[in-house]
């Protein structure tokens, strides 16, 4: 049972900061913040899908912890029992427990493929509102944390030195393993394959809450997150959701489709439309529309599988982004963790069809994609859900100093390498500045 306490903000930005300061002394924390970013979420069935702007959870109450293994009924049961808000993440590599797939790349990172928890203590903010929910074990500290919080004004930054970023795939291998997947796409193996690149350094001490901020200033992203699972973190930018469930209701929100954006208001404006006009980047949305049609027709009511928004683009600060909205039905007796399972991994992050795809990038690639290209979200006590897609994200492992982001694009049959590896580097643009300086 929790005890729930709500309070007025003057300045919820300054609060948010003060929030996340604070929430540093814990071992385990889930932050995620929308940014003020106008969501789109469709109306379904007369309701409107709410969100919240931003929401903290912070100290287990318990956990869990595993390696792909028989993962999703873990956590399944996990959640089952529960009954209350979940926080954590879904590695990329849970592919294994869906399909009968491996992983055997390089893994720098060495993080848990899957990890969830129960917070004692959480916090809803939504316009000028914060709802702060306690368990009960612990609601004797409501009013002093609150006070701590509001009076924490003197709010200072520790400066993280440059890190020099590594290359884990050059210029010249990448090329021969995109010569590779094209091969593979005019054999017919597949249509579309997203392939990525790790970024690195090694033997590095950052600041991670001041990598995150800085990063999250500049991107200004709807699904921002800063995560840490005690020497683990992660420093998300995201701008994806990958499935929001709703009552009966299921969204899903892929990306495929970039383009750079300029500070000459009319170029830019040029660069947005010709995005828009873009058959090539259309055909890669749409191939993954199609995908996650297929993949949550597996848990949907007959016929309920629509698309709301086909190939809207959308600005972020970094770039312009091509999003579709995809939505389903889904009976009372399904469980959210079979709808999550069935979709799992995200299309946008695979390619299609999708085994196949997985098949195919897990052999060229040099790096365990692990956090990378997997989902953080929660569970609330209703069985509700909402997951972002891990891109745009710097991921720290303290204990082995070891600092990695990667970049990936979607690759068909009409992909110019040259173009492929430049978007790369235009996704990666944010990551490097705020670790290089």
């Amino acid at each position: 049972m929790r005890t729930t306490l709500k309070h007025s903000l003057k300045n919820s930005e300054i609060f948010k900061t003060q929030l996340l300061h604070w929430a540093q002394q814990f071992d385990d924390i889930v932050w995620l913040d929308s940014n003020n970013y106008p969501q789109n979420l469709p109306v379904l069935n007369g309701v409107e899908i709410s969100n919240f702007d931003a929401i903290l959870a912070v100290e287990a109450f318990t956990g869990i912890t595993t390696d792909y293994y028989n993962a999703f009924e873990n956590l399944k049961e996990y959640q089952t029992i529960t009954k209350d808000w979940i926080f954590g993440y879904l590695s990329y590599d849970l592919k294994n427990d869906v399909e009968n797939l491996h992983s055997k790349n390089f893994d720098g990172l060495k993080l848990p493929e899957l990890y969830f928890f129960q917070p004692k203590k959480l916090f809803l903010l939504k316009d000028n509102n914060v709802e702060l929910h306690y368990l009960n074990c612990v609601d004797d500290t409501l009013d002093s944390d609150f006070k701590d919080i509001s009076l924490n004004k003197a709010i200072t930054f520790k400066v993280s030195e440059p890190v020099k970023i590594k290359l884990r795939t050059h210029k010249e291998a990448y090329f021969k393993k995109l010569d590779k997947v094209l091969d593979h796409i005019q054999r017919g193996d597949i249509y579309e394959a997203n392939f990525c690149q790790e970024f690195y350094a090694e033997n590095k001490v950052i600041n991670p809450l001041t990598i995150y901020n800085k990063l999250n200033k500049i991107s200004k992203p709807p699904f921002a997150t800063f995560l840490k699972q005690g020497k683990n973190y992660l420093m998300s930018a995201s701008p994806e959701r990958y499935l929001k469930k709703s009552g009966h209701s299921i969204v899903s929100q892929p990306i495929k489709g970039t383009a750079k954006r300029s500070l000459d208001s009319n170029y830019d404006l040029i660069l947005k439309n010709n995005l828009v006009k873009n058959k090539k980047e259309r055909s890669e949305n749409i191939m993954i529309v199609d995908l996650v049609r297929n993949d949550l027709s597996l848990t949907a009511k007959k016929g309920s599988v629509t698309v709301k928004e086909l190939c809207k683009v959308y600005t972020f600060p970094q770039v312009h982004q091509m999003i579709s909205t995809i939505t389903s039905e889904i009976d009372i007796t399904t469980h959210p963790v079979d709808v999550i399972k069935t979709t799992f991994p995200m299309g946008s992050m695979t390619g299609a069809p999708k085994i196949s795809a997985m098949k195919i990038i897990e052999d060229l690639e040099d790096t365990k994609r692990g956090l990378y290209s997997g989902a953080v979200g929660y569970f609330t006590p209703e069985g509700d859900f909402d997951f972002n897609v891990v891109i745009r994200s710097i991921i720290y492992n303290a204990s082995k100093k070891y600092v990695s982001y990667s970049v990936g694009s979607a690759i068909t049959a009409k992909s110019d390498p040259l173009k492929e590896y430049e978007e790369c580097l235009i996704k990666a643009k944010a990551m490097r500045e705020v670790l290089e300086n």
